[in-house]
């Protein structure tokens, strides 16, 4: 925590900055350069052999603009469903990768401003994406995921706005179900040679559920200079303030459907919680000289968590267990360099971008009994001590080239070594010397044609391989229940294919459509529940394959429709034995899972469709949120229906003297459905379903000024 605090005077300065710098008259803004794997400088997404969907964060949301799955339904392929539970993270996959993840996002790659938001295991975070101060969200999907490393089955990066001259200030305020509130302030503009733009934020809430009370707080500062003609620097704050966030934790099929609102019996016993303190710093550079770019990244952060489990007394009396509080302390940060040519081959356009990176991060991770005594709930002896350490260094090329006249190529490779190391120092009677480290290593590449077909049509295939490491805390406990951590876990490989079209009008209409499949050996799963901590193994071969579509249609000057389709198969390809099911705890897997069994976390179908019409000062939408059935553990045993929501915006804008005013509001699930919003995979004690809340509704005023 001390080293989370330095932090902090540093980001108070990055947000007095903009209002101590007096205005003048400012340089030229250097045009963005996209040097990021499977993006190329100069060239449109539209012809990229990849399905990428940019999302653009509107300023004229009717939401709480708090959650970042708000500004996502909208996306073919992703899944991100809020669990009305801000102890635990938004459930994020793509193409349903990451769908199994009992614990914040993995198997997606996260980042923010350019910044990795996914630590070097695997293993990330979307609590502190700052919607207040973003101005889109990028969500890259199929095989060039893989460019991006360890874990890319999808990538999804939000980007801050760059502050310019006369961009308005702005100041939001919500109210809304459950005592749901937010105040969100935005100072961005352009002072003397700096860009700024600043977004601070705070949302609370009593939750919907019992015991599901929650604040969070954050903050998020861009500050970008141009030293000379073609370069950049921009320095980057982040910080994420979420104490004491409760968990109500998942329910049974009986109690979601006599009570959705209630938390487990457990969750009040053990006052069931989570705080989580986050701070970090990072510095862009950029140098574009005609045909070349260098880009230079650096950060570092600090992130502190204290969790409290509802394990009972009993299940810790065994030596070899690590207690019902989670305490993690830890650093992290890293460097990314890369080179861009932007030249022609055989008197064809052609790009060339090469690079490495390292990203480090260590953990003082304890364990603590949950109780003392006769009380619950508090934190009680030491039953964990150990230091752990993760780090990457990777390097990677890609290059683009115009082949002719109508065909282009994009093709890439990236190799990958990621080392854990954990060393024990608690070492007691019955608990043995736990330490130990893996090392793990993969070569992925992948390739993509475009077929330019018309003016206003592209045609494309890609194919790559990608691979998945076992995170830190998919490593902490052995299968077997025995002492040490799980060292004989293998990385996930996939094999991925893509088949597409997309097209465009001058009108502004969009559709986009994508065939994909991706076969993954030694699959990583829950292996078994036991005393409260879950234990993983590699289960062998899945299959993830469908279609997805996406489409955007402007009807006349005032309305849209937009329509995002997703038909998903997840499936295994080989069996195997699990101990999900009864009898459980088990440490020997013996309920068979059949081939062609159903993934769990993934429905097979989803849809996402809003109408928008904005008559003069009025904005008003209409959106439907569909979903088929879920399944919630390997033998298939128990789901979640499927579901369909309506939900209605509004709102006004007023012009005054200081600037425009804007009254907004918002109705979700209009018609007061019951439904399950999330499911917990594989949870030991079946509580596998988090019910979704009923009709709620949130009102909220916005008002933009122009700073003197």
């Amino acid at each position: 925590m001390k080293r989370c605090r330095r932090l902090f005077p540093a980001i108070g300065l990055a947000v007095a900055l903009p209002a101590t710098v007096s205005a003048g008259t400012a340089p030229a803004t250097l045009d963005a350069v996209q040097v990021q794997a499977a993006r190329v400088h100069a060239v449109d997404d539209f012809d990229l052999p990849a399905s990428m969907t940019s999302v653009g964060v509107d300023e004229d949301g009717a939401g709480r603009g708090a959650l970042v799955s708000e500004a996502l339904g909208g996306v073919p392929g992703l899944l991100a469903r809020e669990r009305q539970n801000l102890a635990q993270d938004t459930q994020l996959s793509i193409r349903g990768f990451g769908a199994r993840s009992t614990f914040g996002v993995r198997g997606v790659r996260l980042l923010v401003d350019g910044v990795p938001a996914t630590m070097p295991d695997g293993q990330g975070q979307l609590s502190h994406f700052n919607l207040l101060g973003a101005e889109r969200i990028d969500v890259l999907r199929g095989p060039f995921s893989a460019l991006y490393g360890n874990s890319s089955g999808g990538v999804v990066q939000l980007w801050s706005a760059d502050g310019q001259a006369g961009d308005p200030w702005r100041l939001r305020a919500t109210f809304g179900s459950d005592n749901s509130r937010s105040l969100g302030l935005q100072l961005r503009g352009q002072a003397k040679a700096m860009h700024y733009n600043v977004a601070a934020s705070d949302y609370r809430t009593d939750g919907w559920r019992k015991h599901s009370a929650a604040r969070r707080g954050s903050l998020n500062a861009r500050l970008g200079f141009e030293p000379a003609p073609g370069q950049r620097l921009d320095l980057l704050f982040n910080v994420l303030d979420a104490p004491h966030a409760q968990d109500p934790l998942g329910l049974t099929a009986e109690q979601a459907r006599t009570d959705p609102r209630r938390a487990t019996a457990a969750a009040t016993q053990y006052d069931t919680r989570k705080s989580v303190r986050q701070a970090q710093a990072g510095a862009v550079y950029t140098l574009d000289r005609e045909r070349r770019t260098w880009r230079l990244m650096a950060y570092a952060g600090q992130r502190t968590v204290e969790q409290f489990l509802a394990i009972p007394p009993a299940a810790q009396a065994n030596p070899l267990h690590s207690g019902g509080v989670i305490d993690l302390d830890g650093g992290y940060g890293g460097v990314d360099a890369r080179w861009a040519w932007h030249g022609a081959l055989a008197g064809r356009p052609l790009e060339l971008v090469v690079g490495a990176n390292a990203d480090g991060q260590r953990q003082h991770r304890t364990g603590y009994e949950n109780f003392v005594g006769d009380a619950l709930g508090v934190k009680g002896r030491l039953r964990r001590d150990q230091r752990d350490r993760v780090g990457n260094v990777d390097q990677f090329a890609q290059a683009w080239w115009q082949l002719g006249p109508r065909w282009s190529l994009l093709a890439g490779a990236r190799h990958s070594r990621v080392r854990f190391r954990s060393d024990d120092h608690y070492i007691v009677a019955g608990n043995p010397d736990d330490s130990g480290r893996r090392d793990y290593a993969a070569t992925t590449p992948v390739a993509g044609l475009v077929f330019r077909a018309g003016e206003d049509l592209r045609l494309y295939a890609s194919a790559g391989r990608g691979f998945e490491t076992p995170t830190f805390n998919e490593l902490g406990y052995r299968a077997d229940g025995g002492a040490g951590l799980a060292l004989d876990l293998s990385p996930a490989t996939s094999r991925n294919v893509e088949l597409g079209a997309k097209w465009r009008n001058q009108a502004g209409a969009r559709l986009e459509l994508a065939w994909f499949r991706a076969d993954t050996d030694d699959e990583l799963a829950v292996a078994g529940n036991i005393g409260g901590r879950s234990s993983y193994r590699n289960i062998g071969a899945t299959r993830r394959q469908g279609v997805e579509l996406g489409w955007l249609q402007p009807i006349g000057e005032s309305q849209q429709l937009q329509l995002a389709w997703t038909r998903l198969q997840a499936s295994v390809r080989e069996g195997y034995f699990t101990c999900t099911g009864l009898p459980a705890p088990c440490i020997v897997p013996r309920n068979p899972v059949a081939a062609g069994s159903a993934l769990p976390g993934v429905p097979r179908q989803q849809l996402h469709a809003r109408w928008r019409w904005q008559p003069g000062p009025w904005l008003l939408a209409v959106e439907t949120v569909a979903a088929s059935a879920t399944p919630a553990t390997d033998l298939g045993d128990a789901r979640a229906p499927g579901h369909a929501l309506l939900n209605l915006e509004a709102s006004r804008r007023w012009p005054t003297a200081h600037g425009p005013l804007r009254l907004f509001a918002r109705v979700d699930n209009l018609l007061d459905r019951r439904y399950i919003g999330s499911v917990i995979v594989n949870d030991g004690n079946q509580r596998y379903y988090e019910p979704g809340p009923d009709r709620g509704w949130t009102l909220g005023l916005q008002w933009q000024w122009a700073p003197r």
